[in-house]
């Protein structure tokens, strides 16, 4: 018979296994979608991410988890489409590239807006490369033959159409706002990409004179230098001690200008001196308050943080010199007459790190009440978004709920330039997708849109939209599962379930599947700072994809951070080189097996029985909890099977009739190992790709590669209860009779006298069917079992399920101590005993539960009690009772 060669090296080493096998992959076109109709679409559009650098943990974590989805919704028979993509993160990317051209000592000015997008391009291009080898090392399943880029010529298309239609339906507009703005890369920011952080700063307590002489009013603000743009100063109306000067005039000190009391609400009364200054150029509310009261708005500061011309002799100034300067300037007019520390939360740009200016400007914005509506109403309905685990549903409708219009427009050249041109002479706007015919009259916004306007698109433009009869759009969308972290639940999440309900009256995905934040040992969020960030690409180079991507994939619950430790991938470095060596072993006996020769037919041991009832239910287990998300749960099941049924006792047992002389038996064996390692490994595979595609490489096989392989499904005719039971009986024994020896220092090698007492015939006639199995792994010189079995003084026993072990150590045992180890036992039963009554005399638990669990826990009753009771026999027996 042709044998076939078994090319297992002797040694697990990752690196060696996964060498070659990603493109092999791809040469194979596995990750290809295939628009095959006779199979069901499953689609995962990949989080884009940003060509700014290097993948983070953060991220293998978060691509794992859905290479996991898509290679097992592949072998379950779907037409799998695994999307991916890459965003061109305007702040960032722009900001890396200005900081590039700061160091050969230029600007993006000296360059000129198409040469500096140009060499943007380029620096795209580079990162985008090292994206692709990074993924192409974590092993993602990819189809690189769709791949997208959020600046690309098919979602530019897409951006505009949306930004026309949405500007066309009056729910994009441009107005003059305060907005966040960013002083220092000179930009527009929207909420969410303010960072706010406890600063010490002060409260600076002032007197604005009365213009007529009659007084002054107290008022306190942390930014004395926007004095020099107030226009007003409000007290609520209903306030007695200033009533009577609602309409009178203050000299604003330094500036000369007289400017009014005003009344209005949204001043509080308890609050300070109950009245406040007035900046409508530098502050949200006093926006609101200008507007009520057709206040002026007068801006003091320029782009870069710097004082303008209405900043009088501050004028060139930075704002925080200024503010020190004013300060001084207050204090010798006398205007100023307290300085109070006081700490306070101040807006910093996530990107730049700078303070946050609020500063008046003219920007594009999206009105977003009516869009949020309709999200908010998805959600009672049978299609809305899922949110994995649900209670991240809560945080997205309260967004939502609380809604403010989203500024859009940014002051970058990095970006989706604005469809927006304004006549030259008359100042009209023209919105459209494409320039007016007379393009010489007009000029275009230089800004560019927010990153996120695009990637809110992403679900349905990388699909072919909006072209409504693009193939892919047709077949792959809506997608099934968007799986990112619980920190972008707002900036990205939220908008692409209103963006896509606007434009293609669907949800963009079925399920949210939320994790949490990789942090380190200690549970520190990961930084540069702290020096505590981990390259995934270095652990991979230690470890290997698969220890890594087990890891990650199995060390949380679905919305929680996870705390990465060397030592944790360590051990899975070890149960990947556990299933290694159990796998080579199974190969190396298979003696040339091809895959139409495995044949169950023939007699099967209680261990075959029993490993194939546990496949079944691993099969079971893994299926049910992968699609609920429970990846964790996932991993201790696969690990128990494989680790310890499989490796450490089914192979064991094997090699009793693969080292005999019963030709069947050995068949059977080779048969039985073949079917549960090639199932195993295609269980396993979603989570290790490299070496399960390894291992089913070698095995008796009919198919290409592992990654098109069907998934297990269990076969009923396998589950034997009852050799379950038999088997869980001889683990039992086995285990205690390892245990007793430990205890009197008497190794496995030294052979003992055996007494085994049997409850009954049914378990007698166990015992003896497996007497080889007991004989190979407990060592007895002499095995008696029986019923009738008479124990002597100085012996130590072990209960077992149906039987009690005695092993007769003349001169090993100490009587006392082995009372003082039978009265832990009786204790431990007891328990047990008292655990089980107590939930069975629960009278909820008895309503709740399904009939089998209680039948389950009359049984583990029943089973504590017959323990208990002949512990406490033996235990009587020493004592002389």
């Amino acid at each position: 018979m042709e044998t076939k060669e078994i090319t297992m090296p002797t040694k697990y080493d990752p690196q060696s296994i996964e060498q070659g096998r990603y493109d092999w992959w791809l040469k194979g076109k596995f990750f290809e979608a295939k628009d095959d109709k006779e199979k069901q679409p499953y689609t995962i559009v990949i989080p884009p991410p940003n060509v700014t650098g290097k993948l983070h943990l953060g991220h293998a974590w978060d691509t794992t988890l859905q290479d996991i989805l898509t290679r097992m919704k592949r072998m379950q028979g779907y037409d799998v489409l695994w999307l991916p993509g890459m965003d061109h993160a305007g702040i960032a990317t722009q900001a890396k590239v200005e900081a590039k051209l700061r160091e050969e000592g230029k600007s993006r000015y000296d360059l000129g807006r198409e040469a500096f997008v140009e060499e943007t391009w380029k620096w795209k291009e580079e990162y985008a490369s090292h994206i692709r080898q990074q993924w192409s090392k974590l092993g993602l399943g990819l189809d690189y033959s769709r791949e997208r880029f959020t600046l690309d010529e098919g979602l530019s298309a897409a951006v505009r159409e949306v930004f026309v239609t949405l500007y066309k339906k009056g729910l994009i507009y441009r107005g003059e706002y305060i907005i966040n703005w960013d002083p220092s890369t000179k930009t527009a920011l929207s909420d969410i990409e303010v960072i706010y952080k406890d600063v010490q700063g002060a409260f600076y307590h002032m007197r604005y004179p009365l213009a007529d002489g009659s007084g002054h009013i107290e008022i306190a603000t942390t930014r004395p230098e926007t004095m020099l743009g107030d226009t007003a100063v409000a007290v609520h109306p209903e306030d007695d001690r200033y009533k009577h000067l609602i309409g009178k005039t203050v000299i604003l000190p330094i500036t000369g200008r007289e400017i009014p009391i005003v009344g209005d609400d949204y001043v509080d009364m308890e609050f300070g001196s109950g009245a406040v200054k007035i900046t409508p150029a530098h502050d949200p509310n006093d926006f609101e308050i200008g507007n009520r009261h057709n206040l002026e708005r007068i801006l003091v500061m320029n782009e870069d943080g710097s004082m303008n011309a209405n900043a009088g002799k501050y004028q060139g100034q930075d704002r925080f010199e200024c503010r020190k300067q004013i300060v001084k300037d207050l204090q010798e007019l006398g205007v100023l007459f307290k300085i109070e520390d006081h700490l306070h939360s101040v807006g910093h740009s996530e990107r730049s790190g700078a303070v946050v200016e609020p500063y008046l400007s003219t920007q594009w914005f999206v009105k977003m009440q009516p869009l949020a509506d309709e999200a908010i109403a998805l959600q009672s309905k049978e299609n809305k978004v899922n949110f994995v685990p649900d209670r991240f549903e809560k945080t997205y409708m309260n967004w939502m709920e609380n809604i403010r219009d989203w500024c859009i427009s940014r002051q970058l050249w990095w970006g989706h330039r604005i469809p927006a041109w304004y006549h030259k002479e008359t100042g009209e706007v023209y919105v459209d997708h494409e320039p007016p015919a007379d393009i010489e009259n007009w000029e275009q916004d230089t800004d560019v849109l927010d990153t996120w306007f695009s990637s809110a698109l992403w679900p349905f433009s990388t699909m072919g939209w909006p072209d409504k009869e693009a193939a892919d759009f047709k077949r792959y969308f809506p997608t099934d599962v968007l799986v990112t972290g619980y920190d972008i639940i707002f900036f990205w999440v939220s908008r692409m379930i209103f963006q896509s309900i606007e434009f293609t009256g669907e949800r963009p995905f079925k399920d949210v599947l939320i994790h949490g934040l990789v942090r380190d040992a200690q549970g520190r969020k990961m930084s540069k700072s702290l020096g505590n960030g981990v390259d995934p690409m270095d652990v991979i180079d230690q470890y290997g994809a698969d220890s890594l991507r087990y890891f990650l994939s199995t060390g949380s619950s679905p919305g929680q951070d996870l705390r990465y430790s060397t030592e944790k991938v360590e051990a899975t470095w070890n149960f990947a080189n556990k299933i290694w060596n159990a796998s080579r072993f199974a190969l190396m006996n298979m003696d040339g097996l091809k895959f139409e020769e495995i044949d169950f037919s023939g007699e099967k041991s209680v261990a075959d029985k029993w490993i194939l009832t546990r496949l079944n239910e691993t099969i079971e287990t893994v299926t049910r909890l992968s699609a609920r998300y429970e990846f964790g749960e996932v991993g201790r099941a696969l690990y128990n099977f494989i680790w310890d049924d499989f490796c450490d006792w089914y192979i064991e047992m094997a090699k009793l009739p693969l080292y005999g002389e019963d030709e069947a038996a050995k068949k059977t064996t080779r048969s039985i190992l073949a079917y549960v390692l090639d199932n195993t490994m295609r269980l396993l595979h979603p989570f290790m790709p490299f070496i399960t595609e390894e291992i089913w490489q070698n095995l008796p096989h009919s198919g290409e590669s592992i990654t098109t392989a069907q998934w297990p499904e269990v076969n009923p005719s396998f589950t034997d209860e009852e050799a379950a039971q038999e088997m869980k009986m001889l683990v039992e024994m086995i285990r205690s009779v390892r245990n007793i020896r430990a205890e009197v220092n008497t190794p496995m090698s030294k052979k003992i006298k055996m007494l085994v007492k049997a409850k009954d015939e049914s378990v007698l006639k166990a015992l003896d069917k497996n007497r080889a199995y007991i004989e190979r792994f407990c060592n007895p010189e002499e095995l008696q079992m029986g019923i009738a079995i008479e124990t002597p003084d100085k012996a130590m026993t072990a209960v077992v399920t149906g039987l009690e072990i005695i092993l007769p150590l003349e001169g090993l045992i100490n009587l006392e101590e082995e009372i003082a180890r039978l009265q832990k036992e009786f204790d431990k039963f007891t328990k047990e005993v008292e655990r089980v009554q107590k939930k069975l005399s629960n009278e909820g638990f008895i309503k709740k539960a399904p009939e089998n669990v209680i039948a389950e826990e009359k049984a583990k009753e029943q089973d504590y009690l017959e323990k208990r009771a002949v512990v406490e026999a033996r235990l009587n027996e020493l004592k002389g009772l």
